[in-house]
């Protein structure tokens, strides 16, 4: 018995922490079905008195948030996509591949992970405005399509394949690109759904960069609309309270479908040399 007490005092403080942690999203939740002004009361109502759908069917009628979302869908999707692709061949360069600088080039990619992604935007900024890609998808696509996480993620897997793998496809008459898609693809195939969560997540949520690199409305993303709308309705809490909703439900919905996977690409996507 002695020893099941501090197992036991362990899970009910981490049960506390859990039951803190997600109560500002279940109140966020409740609060979007709750009629205006009810959230702004004093003490706020945990639970709605008459649950409306009213502020999510003025986001998608009146304010046309169905719009924004299909913008996130589409940069998101995109810069997962591609991202994907070049991490991964960039990965298997630097794990499998030998070449004069290699290992230099790859600390100096490292070295770059400290530098915040601030002080990028306004070079990165300067040379996009210079070939017209301003206030357009393609704009707001460039800057994920390869980063040095995804790299690093991606070299560290792939060098705990056996080289002997490859030499086989070599001699079976593979060239290059047939061991890359055949062969090696397929076996990151967990640490590849680890490294979509983390772009397509990181990409959705993104603010900084859309907001500065679109100047239309129209193609705004979820959360720049979003921040926009508390400009415009301040006061109305329940709007912006299911506007969170529709911004936080697909990452959420995705990352229960797939959190099996992104559990066993972190657990096998070691960082040992």
């Amino acid at each position: 018995m002695k020893r099941k007490i501090p197992m036991i005092l362990l899970n009910a403080a981490l049960s506390i922490c859990a039951i803190i942690a997600i109560t500002p999203i279940l109140w966020m939740i409740a609060a979007s079905f709750m009629v205006p002004g009810e959230a702004s009361t004093f003490p706020p109502p945990f639970l709605p008195s008459r649950p409306s759908l009213e502020h999510y069917t003025v986001l998608i009628e009146r304010l046309q948030i169905g719009r924004y979302f299909m913008n996130s869908f589409i940069i998101s999707s995109a810069v997962t996509l591609i991202s994907l692709l070049f991490n991964s061949m960039a990965g298997f360069a630097f794990a499998k591949y030998r070449f004069p600088g290699r290992d230099k080039l790859f600390r100096l990619l490292l070295g770059f992970m400290i530098i915040p992604a601030q002080v990028n935007m306004l070079p990165l900024f300067m040379m996009l405005k210079s070939f017209g890609l301003v206030n357009s998808y393609i704009g707001a696509i460039i800057p994920g399509l390869a980063s040095v996480f995804g790299i690093f993620l991606m070299r560290q897997f792939i060098k705990a394949v056996p080289d002997s793998l490859i030499e086989a496809a070599r001699m079976d008459g593979a060239s290059d690109l047939r061991v890359y898609w055949s062969v090696m693809l397929p076996l990151c195939r967990p640490i590849l759904f680890t490294l979509a969560l983390f772009t397509f997540m990181g990409t959705w949520n993104d603010f900084m960069w859309p907001l500065i690199i679109m100047s239309d409305s129209a193609r705004y993303t979820l959360p720049v609309a979003i921040a926009n709308l508390m400009g415009e309705h301040a006061l109305d809490l329940e709007l912006m309270m299911a506007g969170s909703v529709i911004t936080i439900l697909p990452v959420f919905l995705l990352f229960l479908a797939f959190q099996r996977q992104y559990v066993r690409g972190i657990m096998v996507g070691g960082v040992k040399e």
